[in-house]
């Protein structure tokens, strides 16, 4: 029977935006204790950092006012929890365990200060209640927000806690100050879509906002959400061997993600608006921590926001589940022109990740030092690559100088040192290092074999390997034992050795991602891949606004080229409430569209773009549209399911630290 539901191709919309995935999972195996190479290595970080500086816990504690309600709880319409703050408090008033790095746990402790903070007069914040920080700004007549965190759930109790304590002042405004989902996806929770239509809310948010909010992930959203998985420690417990945040937040909530698209664009650096009688004024900075960002100064209450750019961690360069490289000059570029234009203003800096920071002197050194470390990172990298080291010896060989590394909010909680210089090489780059031994390798899976044979054989290399760990040199063991598991993916001796050793890693990492990163492949290793839930962001919201041209791009990802060989298809697909047509053609194993339809063609359908939602999320199928008379499909129907067959479907739980089979 003919079936023409596209829910198979849309099925990977599930990574369009940043991975929201479920909460963390039980150890298929019990972790194990700190090696003596480890508690040695992470004692040493104790001397090597100023602790004895407490100003970041003051400046966190500073302004409170209340606590999360329920303990940091939050549930979703079906009772069950989209946000656990409770998890992570096992942190508070202890010192760091032998299986954590003393740094990282210090920025574990500061992110579980949660709740309602006044930041200055006119200025609130909710923190701890999702990855982000959710802003409230006071006007003449209400509040504007900034940044409403990822699920509309989170927003809401934030909003409820902030009304509860500060009055039922109505939301006048929203800025979404860069377009990553847990800047916006919150926004349903604090905002009704018919004030905005009525003009009662303004939506401000940069150039470029709706596209890169929606567009950045969706290509690559399968491989992005599956790596994500192990970057926010989603797979993980929580607790002194298990997870501990992202060193950027605690956590990622799991409720709805929500979009109602700008009513106002911002342009251009220096253009300025009025917003319930407080002046903002706005500078641009696309390409920096995102695709689409800015940063703003409200003039009458000295209050500077710089977005995701100058926060209380070095951040990511490139983000580890994987995105567009970002650029570090750039990066630098803009706070400089922020130290120009309000370093000598700004009374309160203040972010939509982490605590504020307050004084003119105290701004100035925090732009300074993250202008420094980006610049740093950007320049040094390049004057090692114009000297003929390649990436990976460029990370071992850059130092980074004390006035930076021993300045707390420089040091790598979210991005890191090394995988950043590595992001700065890629970004001039590429992948290539220039020797021609390396242009053409073997893929993992094929290397393995003849390394392991080379070596003498997977058991002699386990021994040996088991020698290495013993003497803490647990990245060689990583990165030999690799060799071993992608040739031999049920060797559990292998696995075990391989596990043991990235767990010893990720106690010893400052960096949280890194620290996921390592003990999910451990856990992976030891017990096998976990088919969770996946992630499903592909709301009615985020459908809604993608544009139909995105959405054929993003199905022509799915065509399997060595399927569509050969095959000449062309189709008209209408949208008969929004007056799009395109025609769309499968030939030379690529599928186009054009911006006109074709005289002659194969197949057209038309339907209603709202109907057409419907079956890009999976409520219906085109069968049955065609068949209620909501649909109209004209032509060879079968050449359609021609077409289909070219299309691939996409697994979720692919693994990652053991071989892929090949097709």
């Amino acid at each position: 029977m003919t079936n023409y539901s596209l829910k198979n191709v849309t099925g990977a919309l599930a990574g369009v935006l940043m991975s929201c995935v479920i909460g963390g999972a039980a150890f298929a195996a019990d972790p194990k204790p700190a090696t003596e190479t480890t508690q040695t290595t992470n004692a040493a970080v104790l001397d090597q950092l100023p602790f004895d500086n407490t100003d970041d816990f003051e400046d966190a504690a500073r302004g409170f006012i209340a606590p999360l309600p329920n303990n940091g709880v939050i549930t979703g319409k079906d009772g069950q929890p989209v946000w656990d703050a409770s998890v992570y408090q096992f942190a508070k008033g202890k010192e760091a365990p032998d299986t954590v790095n003393p740094s990282l746990w210090r920025q574990l402790q500061l992110m579980t200060q949660g709740g309602l903070y006044e930041v200055t007069p006119q200025i609130y914040q909710v923190r701890g209640a999702d990855l982000s920080v959710i802003t409230f700004i006071e006007g003449d007549t209400g509040i504007t927000i900034v940044d409403p965190l990822i699920s509309a759930e989170t927003a809401k109790v934030a909003l409820d806690l902030y009304r509860e304590h500060r009055g039922n002042k109505p939301v006048v405004g929203v800025i979404y100050t860069h377009s990553h989902v847990d800047h916006f996806g919150g926004i349903r929770g604090v905002v009704d879509e018919a004030d905005v239509k009525a003009g009662k809310v303004h939506i401000i948010a940069p150039e470029g906002f709706t596209e890169e909010a929606i567009s950045e992930n969706v290509f690559a959203g399968n491989a992005m959400s599956r790596r994500a998985t192990y970057m926010y420690g989603n797979l993980l417990g929580k607790g002194p061997n298990a997870g501990l945040g992202t060193g950027l937040g605690l956590g990622t909530s799991t409720g709805e993600i929500t979009l109602i698209e700008p009513t106002n664009i911002i342009m251009k650096t220096g253009q300025t608006m009025e917003l319930d009688g407080l002046n903002y004024q706005f500078l641009m900075a696309p390409g920096s921590e995102a695709p689409a960002e800015m940063h703003f100064f409200i003039k009458e209450l000295k209050a500077l926001c710089t977005a995701e750019n100058a926060t209380h961690t070095l951040h990511n360069l490139y983000t580890l589940r994987g995105a567009k490289v970002r650029d570090a000059r750039a990066w630098a570029g803009y706070l400089q022109q922020t130290l120009e234009i309000w370093g000598g203003q700004a009374e309160v800096l203040f972010a939509p990740h982490h605590w504020p920071v307050w004084g003119k002197e105290d701004i100035v050194e925090r732009l300074k030092k993250q202008r420094d470390i980006m610049k740093y990172l950007n320049d040094q990298t390049l004057r090692l690559a114009n000297m003929g080291y390649n990436m990976e010896e460029a990370a071992e060989m850059i130092k980074i100088p004390d006035e930076l590394a021993n300045y707390w909010a420089a040091r790598g909680y979210y991005g890191s040192v090394k995988h950043d210089i590595k992001a700065v090489w890629n970004f001039y780059l590429g992948y290539f290092d220039g020797n021609p031994s390396r242009l053409d390798q073997l893929p993992p899976a094929d290397a393995g074999p003849k390394f392991v044979e080379y070596m003498g054989g997977a058991d002699a290399v386990i021994e040996k390997a088991q020698a290495d760990f013993d003497e803490g040199n647990y990245r060689w063991v990583a990165q030999v034992l690799d060799k071993v598991v992608m040739a031999e993916p049920d060797n559990q001796d292998a696995k075990d050795l391989l596990a043991d050793a990235l767990e010893q890693m990720g106690y010893q990492a400052e960096s949280g991602p890194w620290r996921n990163f390592y003990l999910s492949g451990a856990q992976e290793l030891r017990g096998g891949i976990q088919e969770l839930p996946a992630p499903n962001t592909s709301s009615p919201d985020i459908i809604k606004s993608m544009p139909l041209t995105m959405f054929l791009d993003f199905l022509a990802v799915h065509v399997n080229g060595e399927r569509a060989a050969g095959k000449r298809i062309f189709m008209n697909f209408t949208m008969t409430d929004t007056d799009e047509a395109y025609g769309v053609a499968l030939e030379n194993g690529v599928l186009n569209y054009y911006s006109s339809t074709f005289d002659q063609p194969d197949v057209a359908l038309s339907v209603a773009r709202s109907e057409f939602n419907d079956v890009m999320l999976g409520k219906t199928t085109l069968k049955d549209q065609v068949d209620a008379g909501k649909a109209d499909l004209e032509g060879d129907a079968a050449m359609f399911d021609v077409f289909r067959t070219t299309l691939d479907t996409f697994e979720f739980w692919w693994p990652i630290v053991t071989p892929k089979e090949t097709m």
